[in-house]
């Protein structure tokens, strides 16, 4: 298939034809959006009238936890990239964790990685998978649409993955697993625990997810060029504490099966630090770096001159 590079022939999705990501229409969905909607009003009207310093601080402390070791390291540096090994209980801890974001299910936020990723390698794609129109309309499809491709590709998940009991059960159950924080929290705090702990922190994950991946494929900084790729990833520098290192697209483009995505000194990378905090507590190992990844032959990298040349290897050194 002449409009498939050689490099993603590999990848968990596999078209047989390129306009299958992007010939597609973007529907409302009504359970996503009243999702974030719910949320998002019980985060307003339930953090105002009952709004304490209590409730702020495990509002804070509560969203650190689940973006940093759920949504980073669970799932994305873990189940979806693979970029460290850890026993299974930590692997479900974490997983765990990443789906009390309210993003989606295990399975389906790989999935919808999955097809993202792909399509963005290909020369062209739909809008939505490239968050490619203005800010406003890229918000409303992302936080109250969904996607429908004419001729979706296969996406082929590991069956250590799709048929894992404890993935499929969180997949099924995503939503509710705000109840059991939910309770445990009203019985902690009483409401205003449950509307800083849990309905704040999903809106905020929520709509942080959208913006800051809109960001990261629109303004920022880039030091890499993926060549024939519909959309570059770009670095968000002052987003890094906030993104638990996340922020770094441009480098995650760059090498995608990397643990650590603040490659530089000064690119700050919390899921990177807690990541080394964890191997020296002997919970996780075989740390993946650029060095150990296959060369990509497509990746280039830009030169102070602003012009870009092959990057055959990058240097552990730096790092």
């Amino acid at each position: 298939m002449k409009s498939i590079q050689p490099f993603i022939i590999d990848h968990r999705v596999l078209a047989t034809d390129a306009l299958g990501v992007q010939a597609g229409s973007v529907n409302y969905s009504l359970l996503k959006s009243f999702w974030f909607i719910g949320m998002l009003s019980a985060a307003v009207i339930g953090g105002i009238t009952h709004f304490n310093w209590a409730a702020l601080t495990l509002f804070i402390s509560s969203t650190i936890v689940v973006l940093l070791f759920g949504h980073s390291l669970g799932s994305h540096r873990k189940l979806i990239h693979n970029s460290f090994e850890c026993p299974l209980w930590l692997e479900y801890l974490m997983v765990y964790l990443g789906v009390q974001v309210g993003l989606a299910g295990p399975i389906g936020l790989l999935r919808q990685h999955e097809l993202r990723d792909y399509a963005q390698r290909l020369p062209d794609c739909h809008d939505y998978l490239r968050h490619g129109r203005r800010i406003w309309v890229d918000g409303w499809w992302q936080l109250h649409c969904d996607l429908h491709l004419h001729h979706p590709p296969e996406i082929r998940i590991e069956s250590k993955i799709a048929d894992d009991g404890f993935y499929r059960f969180l997949e099924k159950t995503w939503m509710l697993q705000q109840l059991p924080i939910a309770m445990l929290f009203y019985c902690w705090g009483g409401w205003a625990f449950v509307f800083w702990g849990v309905c704040a922190r999903v809106t905020t994950g929520v709509f942080g997810h959208w913006f800051i991946g809109y960001l990261a494929h629109n303004h920022g900084q880039l030091r890499y060029e993926v060549s024939g790729a519909a959309v570059q990833g770009r670095n968000i520098r002052l987003a890094s504490l906030l993104t638990m290192g996340e922020c770094w697209h441009n480098n995650h483009h760059a090498y995608p099966g990397s643990a650590r995505l603040g490659l530089l000194a000064g690119e700050w990378d919390p899921g990177w630090w807690a990541l080394l905090l964890l191997k020296k507590m002997r919970l996780v190992s075989n740390l993946k770096l650029p060095d150990d990844l296959p060369v990509r032959p497509e990746l280039h990298v830009y030169t102070v001159a602003g012009q870009y040349v092959p990057q055959k290897k990058y240097s552990n050194a730096a790092i």
